[in-house]
């Protein structure tokens, strides 16, 4: 589109071709407005470059703030990540420490039971307990009365020492137990005070336990808790990894005791393990 200043130029050139000469004072104008239009047009583009700029300033201040965002994620995500990092090690280090306290705490429960079935033995009080207090390990409580002639019957025996670790006392019936193996060698409850021997040590101290296991399944297989032996013989050799062991005793059990309830759970365990 040609500009105002452009056509008043050329109506002047117009009238100077058709009119022959024009007036000096209307050049002038002409020459006026051309010059206020200039003007205007300079004032108008100075505008649109002044909010070009703002714009384009306004546009760096949001690049430089995306950066400075961007920085800060970056940053913010290192220390996330060594804090994560930090907490782990804590965690690690935590669970090293549970695991020795829980090994001490086994082994000093260990020697005190050991202990405890010493002085029990001999009869002789714990240190700093006045005279006649029965010797560490011992519900005196609890334990069956003797009959008259003065010795516990194997039954009383069995069941006292059955009662005890019923209650959660191991150490008390582990003790009495083997009083009854003691003396009476020849009872048809020595199998039964041998496999609750095992399960005294269960959660203590598992090979204790597999041993008196085995003793059960391999001195008396034809008693009612031979099959319960060899099948708990089999979960502590699972437990421990050692899966051959493990398996040579679930089919002990399914072979030997095929009608057993703890012969369905060994068949169960041996698909576990793939046979």
């Amino acid at each position: 589109m040609i500009r105002r200043p452009a056509r008043l130029a050329a109506a002047l050139g117009l009238a100077l071709l058709t009119g022959g000469c024009a007036m000096k004072s209307d050049v002038t104008r002409v020459q006026n407005e051309v010059a206020a239009l200039r003007d205007v047009s300079a004032r108008q583009d100075s505008a649109r470059a002044r909010q070009l700029g703002e714009i384009i300033r306004m546009q760096q201040q949001l690049f430089d703030s995306l950066a400075t965002t961007r920085e800060t994620i970056r940053t913010l995500r290192g220390d996330v990540a060594n804090d994560l990092y930090g907490v782990q090690q804590q965690l690690v280090q935590l669970q090293e420490l549970t695991g020795q306290s829980q090994r001490r705490l086994t082994e000093l429960r260990t020697q005190l039971e050991a202990r405890a079935e010493q002085l029990a033995a001999t009869g002789t009080p714990p240190a700093g307990a006045p005279a006649g207090t029965p010797a560490a390990g011992t519900d005196t409580t609890a334990a069956a009365p003797a009959p008259a002639g003065g010795n516990a019957s194997a039954d009383q025996m069995y069941e006292a020492s059955l009662g005890q670790l019923r209650r959660g006392s191991a150490s008390t019936a582990r003790l009495g137990f083997r009083e009854l193996l003691r003396s009476y060698p020849n009872s048809d409850k020595v199998p039964d005070a041998l496999y609750y021997i095992g399960e005294s040590f269960r959660t203590e101290n598992a090979d204790s336990a597999a041993t008196y296991y085995d003793m059960v399944a391999r001195s008396y297989p034809q008693s009612a808790r031979a099959a319960s032996a060899l099948y708990n013989l089999g979960l502590l050799n699972e437990r421990a990894s050692r899966t051959a062991a493990a398996r040579d005793a679930y089919q002990r059990v399914v072979q030997t005791y095929p009608r057993s309830d703890e012969a369905a759970l060994a068949r169960d365990r041996l698909k576990a393990l793939g046979r």
